[in-house]
């Protein structure tokens, strides 16, 4: 039996459900990919759930079926499938849920197809929207969405009062051991070893995608105003900025160009190899502050993991952010959450509207200025009341159980409407070319 048959025979799997998952390719190192991978590996662990997975976003070297295991079967694909694919799905796979998770406008043509699928399943989804307002565009997408899952709140609290049956907030998070502080005396062996006479130089890290919205070239200009300032206050510019990213990347500016312009190149340090887990804690704990002032962020990992590894953030407060730098329950700071100097209503036609947030090189270098004026004493309170909020606000079991919880009632809600025959009777489309006793006939 080839690959290809064998991502698309059904499988009996007694009391399971099985998902067909349309995200960034689970095994891939994108944001999207491992946050699709730890929520599938949590499902999987429960014994009621079983993945397909069309595995996009990305040119793959081999379009080959991985089998991780029984329950998590990946397919490789260019973007994120096509209607003919999920029809061919729908019929030999029979899934019990049609799961999506990653940006709604790569889903547009499944939307379109929406009453093909609920002939045989529900759709729920993984949301994630950057800014207000409300996006009104969305609805017809939201409408056909069975279950919406926001992993911000602020996602939460734009869709949740005009679809409160069905709207939750369900983070993003990391299992326990994945990132992680490691020993004080290891790390000053690793800062000598990767920084050698910069080994106790202040270093900041920006771990995102060399991308205009991510405002890098911000970025640069608040850690050079940072840079005159330490050097007026003591005597020294002792700070280097690590950039995880690709300075040459289409979608941004030339980093190495603005570094040099800005005569940063002592003090800016560039990454861009693909790093493991393990390779990436290291990362984090080599540094004393994580920053991302993208102007609108959906969520933002890299300050979620330097939390997690017991470092401080500088993070502009909007979209996913704001939670993570702030303490909702007290305003606590885990850095130094910074209030937008400027709001910009921008669009596209894709997106007519949604607000854009600014901050300053002046918020910035102070922001910097704080955290590296901060006591033993200080640094010791943040890690205490960090690793509290982490298991209250983003604790990985939770997130699956969460998942687990929303997905099976509305399974099974959408199984006992199904069986009342309270669903809307449409004739599933056939595949091209399709044979007749391939198309499904709901009665």
């Amino acid at each position: 039996m080839s690959e290809e048959n064998t991502f698309l025979t059904p499988f009996n799997f007694k009391k399971k459900y099985k998902v067909i998952t349309l995200s960034d390719h689970p095994l891939a190192p994108s944001g999207v990919g491992v946050q699709a991978r730890f929520l599938i590996d949590g499902l999987i662990k429960t014994g009621q759930w079983s993945f397909r997975c069309l595995g996009g976003a990305m040119k793959h070297a081999n379009y080959d079926t991985i089998a991780v295991n029984p329950d998590f079967i990946v397919k490789p694909v260019d973007g994120f499938g096509s209607k003919e694919l999920i029809r061919q799905l729908l019929i030999t796979e029979q899934p019990d849920a049609i799961f999506l998770f990653t940006d709604p406008r790569q889903f547009t043509w499944l939307w379109e197809m929406e009453d093909e699928i609920h002939q045989v399943c529900p759709i729920v989804y993984w949301h994630v929207w950057d800014n207000d307002p409300y996006p009104a565009f969305n609805f017809p997408w939201y409408e056909s969405t069975d279950l919406i899952n926001c992993l911000s709140y602020k996602t939460f609290e734009l869709v949740k009062p005009h679809f409160p049956e069905k709207t939750n907030y369900i983070p993003h998070t990391f299992p326990k051991g994945v990132y992680n502080a490691l020993p004080e005396e290891q790390i000053k062996q690793l800062k000598q070893q990767n920084f050698g006479a910069k080994a106790d130089w202040f270093k900041a890290l920006w771990v995102n995608r060399n991308a205009t919205r991510k405002m890098p070239n911000d970025v640069l200009l608040g850690w050079k105003t940072f840079l005159d300032d330490l050097e007026k206050k003591e005597g020294h510019r002792n700070a280097v900025l690590i950039m995880h990213t690709d300075p040459a990347d289409m979608e941004g500016p030339n980093l190495l160009a603005v570094s040099d312009m800005l005569g940063l190149n002592d003090n800016v340090w560039f990454s861009n190899d693909r790093l493991q887990f393990e390779q990436m804690n290291v990362m984090h704990n080599l540094s004393d502050v994580c920053v991302n002032v993208a102007k609108n962020e959906g969520f933002g990992l890299s300050t979620l993991i330097s939390l997690q590894v017991g470092k401080p953030i500088v993070a502009l407060k909007t979209g996913g952010e704001t939670r993570q730098v702030e303490d909702y329950r007290n305003g606590y700071q885990y850095g130094v959450a910074i209030e937008p100097a400027k709001r910009s209503l921008v669009g596209s036609q894709m997106v007519p509207y949604i607000f854009e947030d600014y901050c300053t090189e002046r918020q910035l270098a102070d922001a910097f200025m704080e955290i590296y004026s901060w006591t033993p004493e200080k640094k010791a309170e943040f890690r205490e009341k960090a690793a509290e909020y982490l298991e209250h606000e983003f604790k990985y079991e939770n997130m699956v159980q969460s998942w687990h919880d929303t997905m099976l009632k509305c399974v099974e809600d959408f199984k006992a409407r199904k069986d009342a025959g309270a669903l809307k009777r449409w004739k599933l489309q056939g595949i091209n070319p399709a044979p007749a006793n391939k198309l499904i006939n709901i009665k």
